[in-house]
């Protein structure tokens, strides 16, 4: 199956990156794309090309339980659960994103979370680190669209 809806587009682009497949992460997203985590510093194509290029490296990874999708038109919003990997520590906290899908590509990418979320969620993966029973990991990217 391929992305035929913007929001085939975004639902590839997270299961993508959660399986470590930043080649087609990246293929999906528009050369001029701004990636906006609110309160933080805007990315533009090179610098959000990087950040999904993190992937590469086998030690870090990434995890999305998407709750909810809404989709007008090009915009589709998110809502999940992201996870951050580096070796064995793992951090989990919600995000609401919006995306902008033009010709099939993502041309804005805008995450909102909460800074208390992330800093409580930092501290519950240090200490699953000890205990693992703190933390269970995100289930698997269901794979929707046959990527291996």
């Amino acid at each position: 199956m391929t992305a035929s809806t913007p929001e085939d587009v975004v639902r590839l682009f997270l299961e993508s990156m959660a399986l470590g497949d930043a080649d087609t992460a990246v293929a999906l997203i528009h050369p001029d794309i701004e990636y906006v985590n609110v309160s933080l510093p805007t990315l533009r194509s090179a610098g959000t090309t990087k950040v999904v290029r993190l992937l590469d490296n086998p030690r870090l990874g990434f995890g999305v339980n998407l709750i909810n999708t809404a989709t007008t038109n090009n915009v589709v919003l998110t809502e999940r659960i992201d996870e951050l990997r580096a070796g064995r520590f793992r951090t989990q906290f919600w995000v609401c994103g919006r995306f902008e899908v033009q010709d099939n590509r993502i041309t804005v990418w805008r995450d909102y979370f909460d800074w208390f979320d992330i800093t409580k969620a930092t501290f519950r993966g240090l200490l699953a680190l000890a205990i693992p029973s703190l933390q269970t990991p995100l289930p698997a990217p269901v794979n929707i669209f046959g990527k291996k």
